[in-house]
């Protein structure tokens, strides 16, 4: 569960990147956040992970409060989240089902645990038969599936996708967007940050937009509102 009060942001450099946003996504919700480049996409974001701490207002993370978190408390805030990039970030040096794995040990999960969760996800995002590849011999569809496996497997609250589709053709952005909306189904929250608006007009989803710092608007239907420019 997200909550943003009134949440400003200003950078070192004077930048205001976001002017008092109001959003509050809830457990289980589907979300798509878009706007133009330098509109504040990439801030909400780097709030929501502790990655920057706001300049005002209030921010409450799934159960964690952002404005007086202790710098001991980020690294379970952030268990509670999973990240898929554009451009993937795998280890190439380690095959699929070890990269997972890695992800898993580094936050203190049990053998048993790894044994029972990886190929679960690995089946879940249809790569059980490719376990022992290595990135560098997957497709770029298939690397994002990796990447969204590695943020599905310590089974996050919630999964932010940051311009998931961005580096794929249609057909392989469409592919990936189904699969999220079916972890979403699953019950996982998920935030999709795009640009895409072929892709955002193709599911009903709930839609927020974000332009010069200010959400413009947040509607429900699977469609930007026009006046969004991208």
């Amino acid at each position: 569960m997200i909550r943003f009060k009134e949440i400003q942001k200003a950078y070192d450099n004077g930048t205001k990147a976001l002017k008092g946003v109001n959003l509050r996504i809830d457990d289980g919700e589907f979300v798509f956040l878009v706007g133009p480049s330098g509109s504040g996409k990439s801030t909400i974001v780097k709030l929501i992970t502790a990655e920057e701490a706001p300049s005002g207002g209030r921010l409450m993370v799934n159960g964690y409060n952002l404005n007086n978190i202790r710098p001991g408390q980020v690294p379970f805030m952030r268990r509670t989240l999973g990240v898929i990039f554009q451009d993937f970030r795998l280890i190439e040096k380690k095959t699929i089902q070890e990269n997972l794995i890695f992800a898993m040990r580094a936050i203190g999960a049990s053998p048993r645990e790894t044994r029972k969760r990886v190929p679960y996800v690995l089946e879940l995002v249809g790569l059980e038969q490719k376990a022992g590849c290595r990135p560098t011999e997957l497709s770029g569809g298939e690397q994002q599936r990796v990447a969204i496996a590695r943020a599905l497997v310590n089974n996050p609250q919630m999964i932010i996708a940051d311009e998931p589709t961005g580096n794929l053709d249609p057909m392989r952005s469409l592919e990936i967007m189904m699969l999220l909306e079916r972890i979403n189904e699953l019950g996982t929250t998920l935030l999709v940050v795009t640009h895409e608006r072929e892709l955002v007009d193709r599911f009903s989803k709930r839609v927020v937009a974000i332009e010069n710092g200010r959400i413009i608007s947040d509607e429900t239907g699977g469609y930007y509102n026009d006046e969004v420019t991208i």
